[in-house]
């Protein structure tokens, strides 16, 4: 058993029967009155996030997670295929507990999280940049706005729309974040 002081982002607890990650905590000692940790934890089965504050030195139950990397195969019915990337094991794991799993690519690795003790896919995390190359884009015009931060809807590789600058055209190569989906740059 660990307490509220062994919190750290990224960490899973077990948290009412279900497995919740640790999205961001924070220790407060108020003038009066104990002291407590409010926390933002994400249920790892339905994505959603919820706030919670324990008092101080409140007993958590932890999970062991061990992330694996596992090279995506394709999409079926079933849901995505994997191979892990050393012991060639495939797995499916469900296309619903995947984060923008629009943005995978044939071949990509991808870093799936275990629970130790079930052996259960909790998720799996794409890398924090991808390269893509716009498939289909809207001509910009130079001179077409009065901003410079203006963007347009472009089609990457995997059918996935994204937002890019004006000066970008189709067959350009892009970085974009997967975790928010936004471009980053152009690949020269």
């Amino acid at each position: 058993m660990a307490t509220t002081a062994d919190l750290k982002n990224g960490m899973c607890i077990e948290f009412n029967g279900k497995t919740m990650l640790v999205v961001e905590f924070q220790h407060v000692k108020p003038g009066k009155g104990p002291a407590f940790v409010r926390t933002k934890l994400k249920n790892i089965e339905n994505g959603r996030t919820i706030d919670n504050t324990f008092t101080a030195g409140e007993k958590i139950e932890p999970v062991r997670v061990e992330r694996r990397p596992y090279q995506y195969l394709y999409e079926d019915d079933m849901g995505c295929n994997f191979m892990h990337t050393e012991t060639f094991e495939q797995i499916v794991i469900d296309k619903n507990l995947i984060d923008n799993s629009d943005l995978m690519k044939e071949g990509q690795v991808v870093e799936v999280m275990f629970h130790t003790e079930k052996e259960a896919v909790l998720t799996a995390e794409l890398p924090p940049i991808v390269d893509m190359e716009v498939t289909y884009t809207e001509p910009g015009v130079k001179g077409d706005t009065a901003s410079s931060n203006a963007l347009k809807p472009a089609t990457v590789e995997t059918g996935a729309t994204v937002k890019v600058p004006l000066f970008i055209n189709t067959g350009d190569k892009i970085r974009v974040d997967t975790r928010t989906r936004e471009y980053y740059e152009r690949i020269k």
